[in-house]
């Protein structure tokens, strides 16, 4: 079966190279190989790096010479799908995808801080890979005044870009609190540190545009494969 999670794969191809500029693994100035070559590298068809690139062009991220080639130019106010994603493969970049494995509307649980408008949420359990390397766990909570039922189909690998083309909800700034914690009992086999040991972790309240609360999310991350970067503008 299709995998009806992922972004289109210009989308993807687009949020990496993004991605890649923000951890200066590509540096501004820098000229990209021809098109035919990158796009071999790449693994995608001629075709959706033309699109992927045209991407990073209106983003201002891309300059394009007739006769010349393309050449990387760093915006530090670019935003991309995942602008809002901060966990990078310890040597920078990498693309952020997501296996679901569960998805489930239930009572906010007691150790939930107050946030959202109703006392039900979404419960949303993933495995995050960065360029397929398992990266992290995410538990995210959606206030259920957003949605009355979230199917797991329906959802992508990027969560924000979901809310905002399918529930009309976007998240305009979140606070993210990093710690330590200890891995939940729930982990898969892939994320290698295994329940009960200490991994680095993020709390996030992400805001929509009126200012209120409409998720909670608790992350646990592997300190040997991923590592969170904030940069300031």
């Amino acid at each position: 079966m299709p995998d009806t999670s992922a972004l289109p794969k210009y989308v993807q191809t687009a949020e990496l190279l993004i991605r890649e500029i923000a951890a200066g693994r590509l540096a501004d100035g820098a000229r990209l190989p021809p098109e035919r070559d990158m796009a071999g590298e790449l693994d995608v068809s001629v075709g959706t790096l033309r699109k992927a690139l045209n991407d990073l062009a209106d983003k201002g991220l891309l300059e394009r010479i007739q006769g010349s080639g393309n050449y990387v130019r760093h915006r530090a106010d670019a935003a991309g799908v995942y602008a809002f994603f901060r966990l990078e493969l310890i040597d920078g970049g990498g693309l952020p995808t997501a296996d679901l494995l569960s998805v489930e509307r239930m009572e906010k649980s007691a150790d939930l801080p107050e946030f959202g408008a109703s006392r039900d949420a979404h419960r949303i359990r993933r495995l995050r890979r960065l360029s397929g390397r398992p990266a992290a766990l995410e538990e995210i909570w959606l206030d259920a005044h957003w949605a009355q039922t979230v199917r797991r189909e329906d959802l992508l690998d990027s969560l924000y870009y979901y809310y905002r083309t399918r529930l009309g909800l976007w998240i305009a700034r979140a606070e993210d609190r990093i710690g330590v914690d200890a891995v939940p009992d729930w982990a898969v086999e892939d994320f290698k540190p295994t329940p009960g040991t200490a991994a680095g972790y993020i709390e996030r309240w992400g805001r929509a545009n009126d200012g209120a609360i409409a998720e909670y999310s608790r992350t646990w991350f592997d300190p040997a494969v991923a590592r969170y970067i904030a940069r300031i503008r």
